[in-house]
């Protein structure tokens, strides 16, 4: 029998989903590459925050015990300040009774401002040699460290022993060091200090070069005369003596204000300064030492020549800037200048950051300060998905079991499970088709076979082939073709709701084939009046490719365990659209299938539980539906799915408020469903980077080993689902691969429908194209 709903004669105009789906196809690109913007710009912070920790690009080597013949012995011999004028070394030492204080290390936020206290305190300024890495994450201890009046040199980027790297690495240092102390205080400096370097005379042939390509860009290479060997923590009164100079000499003298716990250095910094200006020792900074030898030079040139009857005007003297040579390529030396623009002796070696410069080093502090604002929230919720994951295995296994041993009791306490009297009356069969010619004879055929009394109805939705056409030629008398306008899926369904003789509706897919008990085992649990709905056991029918065996894990695994625990929570979220059935009257009382979202029998499953009906799994109803064949279909649909869920939660939103049996979806089941369909796949890519950057960058063994532990927890989910649902073993073997693969192509989905929905983008039902490959029931199993 063939039947046609009306046409009015004239073009039919387009639906609200319809006239969206040209706005939506294009904006489906820029929506793909928003995400996966945001999915680069994750990695991109990572990738600068675990370069600051030295996680990415760490080289630990240190040298120790190498010759040093190459090494002129005038610069073994000579003072701790380094410089090259037009490629000539010449050192410098310290005035008597001089001290310069220097930090290494640093900054940090808890001991830097303790050490700036007790310098202010004291009326002493120092100088700091900074780790660039460092200066971009305490951006404001550096600004508050240079207004203090304090000086501040290099000490590289990332803290590397620079004779084990190239030139590029070494200008790389130095020039993204100058970037963060422009971003942080405005300013670039002249001073440097190598890791790990000591005293002038520990310089060796490994060495020697990189002095001079430093000393060639203007710097002024800075050693120590005196080393506290604080980072001992030796004690105090250690610290003390171990810093205090000689025989009046004028000494550098080398702290730490980072690498630990510097209690023992803020102590005894006190300590030490009342003690040797006690001794009438005088502090300054690197700057203000040079400037000082500069003076006692001239004075004493100015002495010799007067004793030698010369002009004054006519000293010798070299009148050099503290900082030695200027080369071009170097720092900028507008010498004396501060932060604030002011000329101090102390700090002769900064210049102001302008132009380019000044831009990109704040450009780089907002960087670093994204990076460590982030980081640690994404490490909060990789803990809170990581929990969420082994949570969502632990309630799928244990009420897994529950479910199947509850519904498959032959005997025990209660005797055999039973819904209730068994149902035999006739049932209505509705199968929506849109251009199903490669399915449709398939389908009816499989149907033809049921055990159960059953009246087909076909809802030719606008077919472009002849899908019709096939069903019709089938000679089955108890089927019914009825054609309408292409209208969607969900006018369809309600069409034949309409057309339904019986008060049961099973609804399934034009794709779909049933096995000959599927209809008796699906209406089995209406023998219970409260029952309004009933989810059948989908399985993928073309199982034998790749992609085919993916999808049968998941829908195994996933999407049946999913179904067995939510039915006993009594929350269950999703009637599969290839295999459910209905009351006829609980349809209507709804409003039958929505339009309003991509996802109709999301929809109105959980519309069927807002109107106190409920809802259950039947696992021994099986139908065999085509999964998608090639990863665009894959996408397109999982898109629709994911996407559509998000549009059905969001319509029932106002289930959380509802109250009695009508509001446990909104109490239990929606809860579930936005943490573990939506949130935890979101967030689970995180699982995934960070497994990656660990064994790139951190430990490789131990991350690969935690990868495994999780493996190994989703097949033993994964063995236990098949186990319950009687499946071969033997398609768990594409399980590793599923996890590199698959799931992350399923994240990128649901990352893709995130951006959509925030987006306020709209998508229209996509067809997908079948092969009808899904035959019999015994052909695929």
């Amino acid at each position: 029998m063939t039947s046609t709903t009306p046409s009015r004669g004239r073009r039919r105009a387009p639906s609200k989903m319809e006239r969206a789906a040209g706005k939506a196809a294009a904006l489906q690109k820029p929506r793909v590459i928003l995400a996966l913007l945001l999915l680069l710009a994750l990695v991109s912070v990572m990738l600068l925050d675990g370069y600051l920790r030295s996680e990415i690009g760490n080289d630990s080597r240190v040298r120790d015990g190498a010759a040093y013949d190459k090494v002129p012995q005038k610069i073994l011999d000579g003072g701790p300040l380094l410089t090259f004028n037009n490629g000539t070394a010449k050192t410098e030492s310290v005035p008597n009774k001089t001290i310069v204080l220097t930090f290494d290390d640093g900054p940090t936020a808890t001991w830097t401002p303790q050490v700036l206290k007790v310098l202010e305190d004291n009326d002493v300024e120092g100088t700091f040699f900074m780790v660039g890495s460092m200066v971009s994450r305490y951006p404001g201890v550096v600004k508050d460290l240079v207004e203090q009046g304090n000086e501040v040199g290099i000490h590289t980027f990332t803290h590397v022993d620079l004779s084990y790297q190239s030139t590029a690495r070494l200008q790389r240092e130095l020039k993204q060091t100058q970037l963060a102390l422009a971003g942080a205080a405005g300013i670039q400096t002249t001073l440097f200090r190598a890791p790990y370097s000591s005293e002038i005379n520990a310089v060796d042939n490994y060495s020697w070069p990189v002095y001079q390509q430093i000393g060639n860009l203007g710097y002024t290479s800075v050693f120590v005369d005196t080393d506290s060997d604080d980072w001992k923590k030796p004690g105090v009164s250690k610290i003390v003596q171990w810093a205090t100079p000689k025989k009046n000499k004028g000494a550098i003298v080398l702290m730490h204000d980072a690498g630990g716990d510097r209690s023992e250095t803020v102590t005894a910094l006190g300590t030490y300064i009342k003690k040797v200006k006690a001794k009438g020792y005088t502090f300054t900074t690197v700057s203000g030492a040079m400037a000082k030898a500069d003076n006692q030079s001239r004075q004493q040139n100015a002495q010799q020549a007067g004793a030698a009857g010369q002009p004054s005007g006519q000293a010798t003297g070299s009148g050099q800037q503290p900082g030695g040579a200027q080369p071009t390529g170097g720092p900028k030396q507008g010498r004396g200048t501060s932060a604030a623009g002011t000329v101090r002796v102390e700090q002769a070696a900064h210049s102001k950051a302008t132009g380019a410069t000044l831009y990109e080093g704040k450009a780089l502090i907002w960087a670093v300060a994204v990076a460590e604002w982030v980081v640690p929230v994404l490490s909060y919720f990789l803990i809170v998905v990581g929990v969420a994951v082994m949570g969502r295995f632990g309630m799928m296994l244990i009420l897994a079991r529950r479910h199947y041993r509850q519904r498959n009791r032959k005997r025990g306490r209660g005797g055999k499970f039973s819904w209730g009297p068994t149902v035999t009356r006739p049932v209505t069969v509705i199968v929506p088709a849109y251009n199903e010619k490669e399915c449709i004879a398939n389908t009816l055929k499989s149907l033809a076979r049921s055990t159960h009394p059953i009246e087909i109805i076909v809802v030719d939705d606008g077919s472009e082939d002849n899908t019709s056409e096939i069903a019709g030629s089938l000679g089955m008398p108890n089927v019914r073709v009825i054609r309408q306008e292409n209208a969607g899926k969900p006018a369809a369904l309600n069409n034949g709701v309409c057309n339904a003789s019986y008060d049961i509706v099973v609804m399934m897919d034009g794709d779909t084939v049933f096995e000959p008990d599927a209809v008796h085992q699906l209406v089995q649990p209406f023998a219970d009046p409260e029952i309004g709905a009933v989810a059948g056991n989908a399985k993928v029918g073309n199982r034998n490719t790749m992609i085919g065996a993916w999808q049968h894990i998941e829908y195994v695994m996933g999407f049946n365990l999913d179904r067995r625990m939510y039915d006993l929570l009594r929350c269950m979220p999703t009637i599969p659209g290839a295999i459910g059935a209905f009351r006829r009257d609980a349809v209507l009382e709804v409003g039958g299938m929505s339009e309003d979202t991509l996802a109709e029998d999301t929809d109105i499953t959980i519309a069927m539980h807002r109107a106190g009906r409920r809802v259950v799994y039947q696992e021994h109803a099986k139908a065999w539906t085509e999964a998608p064949g090639s990863l665009k279909q894959l996408w397109s649909q999982r898109h629709r799915w994911s996407y559509g869920t998000m549009q059905a939660l969001w319509k029932h939103r106002k289930s959380l408020t509802d109250k009695g049996s009508s509001g446990r979806f909104g109490r239990v089941g929606m809860p579930l469903v936005v943490l573990f369909q939506i949130v935890t796949p979101v967030f689970a890519p995180l699982i995934d980077v960070f497994t990656v950057y660990s064994m790139i960058f951190v430990d490789f063994k131990a991350a690969l080993l935690a990868w495994l532990a999780v493996l190994a927890v989703q097949l033993v989910c994964a063995a236990y689902a098949f186990r319950l649902d009687r499946e071969k073993y033997r398609y768990l073997a594409m399980l590793p691969l599923q996890q590199l693969a698959y799931r992350q192509m399923m994240y990128l989905v649901l990352i893709h429908s995130c951006v959509t929905a925030l987006t306020g983008g709209r998508l229209r039902w996509q067809k997908l194209k079948r092969t009808g490959e899904v035959g019999t029931p015994a052909g695929v199993s």
